[in-house]
């Protein structure tokens, strides 16, 4: 009798435990590999995102996990490509509308042809703002910048580079 009483009582704590780890569950909902995902409006592609492996999780943010890397393309209202982001690690927080990419995270701006490089970049798909907020990396066609973290629209064509330094190309007078 002693024995069946101090079970009921020791499962207790971990009856309470069960329910506060189903409450902050974090499983997989759903997996896929290999995956092409397109988001379009009216008929217009926005991006396509490819990734070989992505894992949706059963929490309170609807996140989306991408732990294998990913490739997006954003098109202009044409149907051109217009950038590319890549990183070797991505996680999507739909709730909060941000993804998060880290790890070798390239963002090609087609446009204006530059190339940023960083370690971790948020991207704001409500605020269309971009942000790195480690050391950043940009090679654009005359010039290489170097900053400490960056905030930009989502065009990559404001920027605020904080920490900057770099290299010039300048041309001397007369010089074509």
């Amino acid at each position: 009798m002693i024995l069946i009483i101090g079970t009921l009582f020791s499962c207790e704590n971990s009856i309470k435990t069960v329910q506060q780890m189903a409450a902050e569950d974090t499983t997989a909902a759903m997996t896929a590999t290999n995956i092409n995902y397109v988001r379009s409006d009216s008929g217009r592609i926005q991006l396509k995102l490819k990734s070989p492996l992505m894992i949706k999780l059963n929490n309170k943010d609807h996140s989306t996990e991408f732990p294998n890397g990913f490739t997006v393309d954003f098109y202009d209202t044409t149907g051109n490509v217009i950038s590319v982001l890549s990183a070797n690690y991505g996680i999507r927080e739909e709730a909060k509308g941000l993804l998060q990419a880290q790890k070798n995270v390239v963002l090609k701006n087609l446009e204006n042809h530059q190339t940023l490089y960083t370690e971790n970049l948020i991207w704001n798909d409500k605020s269309r703002k971009i942000q790195a907020p480690g050391p950043v990396k940009i090679i654009g066609p005359s010039r290489i910048i170097y900053g400490d973290s960056m905030v930009s629209n989502e065009s990559f064509t404001n920027r605020t580079i904080f920490g900057i330094r770099g290299t010039l190309e300048v041309k001397e007078e007369g010089e074509k």
